[in-house]
């Protein structure tokens, strides 16, 4: 007979009893409003390479009141998205000095949510001032 341990399969939903695995799951939920933001943009510039009149439909089918919905939805998910993303992100680096002091976890989430907000901000200026 062998001393090996027989295989135990895990518990269904074994994610759901810890908080960060539970954060975790979320986060990468809501990368699928990411993925399905760029299939809509992807969907745009395949319209506009159809001519004018393609694309006032696609412009015309964004503005319905469902489609504002889905956009609504769809920032509050990859907001939480860039969030959690940059919360993360002081987990994932090397150790970062500066002036031989460790920068604090909170200093590099808030510098990489501070930086995400002003290209935000920028590239909004700026498509605003194109249709302006």
């Amino acid at each position: 007979m062998s001393k090996r341990k027989p295989y135990v399969r895990p518990m269904e939903g074994w994610w759901r009893k810890n908080p960060y695995f539970i954060e975790y799951m979320v986060h990468e939920g809501t990368a699928l409003f990411v993925a399905g933001y760029a299939l809509t943009l992807l969907c745009g510039l395949w319209r506009l390479s159809q001519g004018e009149a393609a694309w006032n439909g696609f412009i015309s089918a964004l503005q319905s009141a469902p489609a504002l919905l889905l956009h609504a939805a769809a920032l509050a998910m990859i907001a939480y998205h860039s969030y959690t993303w940059f919360k993360i992100m002081p987990r994932t680096l090397p150790p970062l000095t500066l002036a031989g002091r460790r920068v604090s976890a909170l200093a590099i989430t808030a510098g990489g949510l501070a930086a995400a907000a002003v290209c935000s901000a920028a590239l909004l200026m700026l498509v605003w001032g194109m249709t302006a």
